[in-house]
């Protein structure tokens, strides 16, 4: 997972100023920052629709009663494609404008959902394993029933017909 972090932060750098100068030579200087600051104007305003109603299908599932785990899987990847058309790039700004797409965020939704999941289960496989088949690590459950002896004797000593274990 570092190897992929640590290559993000060249490769994307890279990219974006591979890009700027493909772009900057084909429609000059000016209009290449020009649409770099459109982009996170569009941005900006896209956050601003979708995150409102994203946050209102939050509340809604809330008043259900059911946890709105997709909507804020949503709400996060929105902040992220908000922040990314922030960034000047035409990469980052792709790849933001990409994540306010309601099927994109959904299939990426899907993918962490089945992730997390197995992962889940893994986890707790290995816990059971760990425990034993008892589920605490002491031993088998014995279920039975008891007398409670020192509550039926009264102050002179033990009957003769109760017999006291060993302690």
């Amino acid at each position: 997972m570092a190897i992929i972090i640590l290559a993000a932060f060249i490769l994307v750098p890279l990219a974006e100023i591979a890009v700027f100068i493909e772009i900057g030579q084909e429609i000059g200087a000016l209009w290449t920052i020009a649409v770099c600051l459109a982009t996170a104007v569009a941005g900006s305003w896209l956050l601003r629709i979708q995150g409102l109603a994203t946050l209102a299908r939050v509340r809604q599932q809330m008043d259900r009663g059911v946890p709105p785990t997709r909507e804020l899987f949503d709400g996060a990847l929105l902040i992220l494609a908000g922040a990314m058309l922030l960034v000047p790039g035409f990469v980052t700004d792709a790849a933001g404008f990409l994540l306010y797409l309601p099927p994109v965020r959904g299939f990426l939704f899907g993918r962490v959902t089945a992730r997390s999941s197995v992962a889940f289960h893994m986890a707790m496989e290995q816990e059971q394993r760990r425990r034993g088949p008892a589920g605490e690590g002491k031993g088998p459950i014995i279920d039975g029933e008891y007398e409670d002896l020192d509550a039926d004797q009264d102050k002179s000593g033990p009957d003769d017909k109760t017999r006291r274990l060993p302690e």
